[in-house]
């Protein structure tokens, strides 16, 4: 597949490494201008781009950055990609740590559905609760003991299927999350949040995940 990639940090360059190992075409951009990638594209064989191309006919995009920046991404920055494809955002909201106050986040308002308002498009949440550098590392074949399970919120339908055999690709099991609207139960602070539990354990600490904010993960 052709995957366009916007953020570069942690998840998003391990995502880059990962899929080009895996043969797939990726684009990925940063803040910045291209050539400020080019040691990233060097080792993986990646496309640098400007974040306004890294949708281009893209099968699969996925948005990687901190959550303060979500507003500061151009208006229609993934309309550019293929008809259907699925937008995946890994994004975290840390308000204390890093991103300070988003009012929406703070009055309840899911991360990713904030995140999909934004983008005027629909989206996935994945990948945003794994270490970057167990991502990296720590894929494994479909049945082997220890598989780390990865759960996915989004729309059912062909979208939330090509995410969920993308994750499978990468050695991982997919979990389904439900729709965008509980993508809650996954944010920073939730018994799944940072935990490499098996498919069992992911789905029952889904079920756990309370609907409020711990004050952590509150902007203070």
């Amino acid at each position: 597949m052709r995957i366009g990639i916007i953020g570069a940090g942690m998840i998003g360059g391990t995502l880059t490494r990962r899929l080009r190992a895996l043969g797939h075409e990726v684009r990925v951009a940063n803040s910045r201008a291209p050539e400020t990638l080019a040691e990233l594209a060097e080792e993986t064989g990646a496309t640098p781009v400007w974040a306004a191309e890294a949708a281009v006919d893209a099968d699969v995009v996925i948005v990687s950055i901190p959550q303060k920046n979500t507003p500061d991404l151009a208006p229609g920055i993934v309309a550019s990609a293929r008809p259907a494809a699925p937008v995946i955002e890994t994004n975290n909201y840390y308000p204390q740590q890093r991103d300070g106050r988003i009012d929406a986040l703070e009055n309840g308002t899911p991360e990713s559905v904030w995140v999909s308002e934004l983008l005027g498009t629909p989206v996935y949440k994945a990948f945003n609760g794994i270490w970057w550098k167990h991502l990296l590392e720590g894929g494994k074949p479909q049945g082997e003991e220890g598989r780390i399970a990865l759960p996915i919120a989004g729309a059912d339908g062909p979208g939330k299927d090509t995410v969920s055999a993308l994750v499978d690709e990468l050695g991982f099991d997919p979990v389904d999350a439900g729709p965008l609207e509980e993508s809650w139960r996954q944010q920073p602070g939730t018994p799944v949040y940072g935990k490499d539990y098996d498919v069992e354990r992911t789905r029952k600490a889904l079920a756990e995940a309370p609907p409020e904010r711990p004050a952590e993960f509150r902007a203070a």
